[in-house]
C-alpha cells in the first residue's frame, strides 16, 4: 500500500512540470492544472524515491498518479515543499493546529496556483488552506476539493472550524470524496456545493495471477490508517489453530502481540519485503473501525493485484469498491466473524482462489485504478472549464 509519512521530507525542489509534446495550437488548449499537495508530498522527493525503491506500496512516478494527467490533455504542476528551520516549522504546526489546515504550505504556493486554470488537491488540509488564500480572489482558478477524513471528524471538531469550513467551503467548485457515504454526508452539511464520488485507485497495470495456497493459514495485515482495528485482528487470528499473522504497520504498537510467537509487527521499509509478505500470505485481512471514507481500499486493491484473497470489516463504503463475492466481509469489530472467515477461506483453497481470480476480474471490468482516478480528475476539469467560459 502507499504508506503516509509522519514527517515532512527536507527537500527544496522547483514547481515541477510534466508535460508531453505537442504543436502551439494544441498548447493553447491545454487546461494547466496545479496539483496542491501536502508538505511532505513533494513530487521531485516522491520520484526519487521510487526510483531509489524506497517508496514502499504500487506508486506512480508522481504523487499518487496525478502526473497521468499529462497524457490526458493537461499540463501538471506540483506544489513544492520548502526546507524549513525548527522554529518556521514548529509555527507551521500551531497555526495547522488552530485552523485545522496547512495555510502556511498554501501560501509559498499562491502565485503557482493563479498562474493555473484549476487547483486540485488531495484531501481537506489543502483544499481548505486553498480556498482560504485565493478563495475570494475575482480571477481565481477553480478548485476540486477532495475530503478524505472530515467528515469523520465533523461531529468533533470545535465550533470554531465547522464555522470557518463552511465559509471556506462557498468557494470550491466540486468536492469530491472516496465514498459514498462520506458523499452523503457532505451533500447534507453544503448543499450549495457540488459533490461527486470519485473512487481512487492505485496503478493496476500488473496483476499476480492467484495461487493455491495450501498450509498453515498465514494472514498478512497492512496499513497506518487511523481506522485500522489492530486489536480485534489479533483477537481473531489468536482463534485460529495453527495461524500466523504479519502486520505491516509503523502505527500498530508492538504490544498488541505481546507474547504471541506466531504474530508479528514490523514496517516494510522496501518493495521486496512488501511483496514477500503478500507472497507469503494465505489471505488478507483489513481490520477496520466504524469510518466514512473507505478506509482500507487502497490495501484491498493492492491484495487484489497481488492475488490473495481479501477479508475486510464492512463499513466506509467498501462495497462501492468490491461485492461480497470478491471480497469476504465481516461485522465491524466482530473477532469471532473474522476468525470464522479466515478459517473459511484458509481451509479451502480452491473457494480462496476462486475469491482472488473474480476480484481481479472486477478491477478489469470496472476499470478500477489510478488511470480511471486521474481521468475523472481530467473530466470534471474539462466540465468545469468549460462552464467557465460560457
Amino acid at each position: 500500500m502507499t504508506f503516509d509519512k509522519a514527517s515532512d521530507m527536507p527537500i527544496v525542489s522547483d514547481v515541477e512540470t510534466i508535460a508531453v509534446e505537442q504543436d502551439p495550437a494544441e498548447h493553447q488548449r491545454r487546461p494547466k492544472v496545479f496539483v496542491h499537495l501536502a508538505q511532505n508530498k513533494d513530487a521531485v522527493a516522491w520520484r526519487s524515491a521510487k526510483v531509489a525503491g524506497s517508496l514502499v506500496g504500487r506508486n506512480d512516478e508522481t504523487p499518487y498518479g496525478y502526473g497521468r494527467a499529462s497524457t490526458m490533455g493537461c499540463d501538471i504542476s506540483f506544489s513544492r515543499s520548502q526546507h524549513e528551520t525548527v522554529l518556521r516549522k514548529i509555527e507551521r504546526f500551531v497555526w495547522r493546529a488552530v485552523l485545522g489546515f496547512d495555510l502556511a504550505h498554501s501560501k509559498r504556493q499562491r502565485a503557482a496556483m493563479m498562474a493555473s486554470d484549476i487547483v486540485w488537491t488531495h484531501t481537506e488540509s489543502q483544499f481548505l488552506a486553498v480556498a482560504a488564500v485565493i478563495g475570494s480572489h475575482p480571477d481565481r482558478p477553480r478548485i476540486v476539493g477532495q475530503a478524505v477524513w472530515l467528515f469523520d471528524r465533523w461531529p468533533h471538531l470545535p465550533f470554531f472550524q465547522r464555522w470557518l469550513f463552511r465559509r471556506l467551503m462557498r468557494h470550491i467548485d466540486v468536492l469530491t470524496t472516496l465514498s459514498p457515504l462520506n458523499a452523503e454526508v457532505a451533500r447534507k452539511l453544503f448543499p450549495a456545493t457540488r459533490v461527486e464520488v470519485v473512487s481512487f485507485g492505485i496503478p493496476s497495470e500488473t496483476m499476480i495471477k492467484p495461487q493455491l495456497r495450501a498450509g498453515p493459514p498465514r494472514v498478512v495485515a497492512v496499513g497506518n490508517d487511523r481506522h485500522r482495528d489492530w486489536s480485534v485482528l489479533v483477537e481473531a487470528v489468536a482463534k485460529v489453530e495453527g495461524a500466523y499473522l504479519d502486520i505491516l504497520s509503523g502505527s500498530a504498537p508492538q504490544s498488541l502481540v505481546g507474547r504471541h510467537c506466531n504474530m508479528r509487527i514490523y514496517a516494510a521499509k522496501t518493495n521486496t519485503e512488501l511483496e514477500a509478505a503478500y507472497a507469503n500470505a494465505s489471505v488478507a485481512v483489513i481490520p477496520l473501525l466504524e469510518n466514512l471514507h473507505a478506509s482500507g481500499a487502497t490495501v484491498i486493491q493492492e491484495a487484489v493485484l497481488s492475488g490473495v484473497p481479501v477479508i475486510a470489516s464492512d463499513t466506509g463504503g467498501l462495497r462501492n469498491y468490491f461485492t461480497d463475492d470478491e471480497v469476504t466481509y465481516v461485522p465491524v469489530g466482530d473477532a469471532a466473524a473474522m476468525a470464522a472467515a479466515i478459517i473459511a477461506l484458509t481451509s479451502d483453497p480452491q473457494a480462496a482462489n476462486a475469491q482472488a481470480e473474480r476480484a481481479q476480474r472486477a478491477m478489469l471490468q470496472r476499470g478500477m485504478g489510478a488511470e480511471d482516478y486521474i481521468r475523472r480528475h481530467v473530466a470534471l476539469t474539462k466540465e468545469l472549464l468549460v462552464e467557465r467560459s460560457s
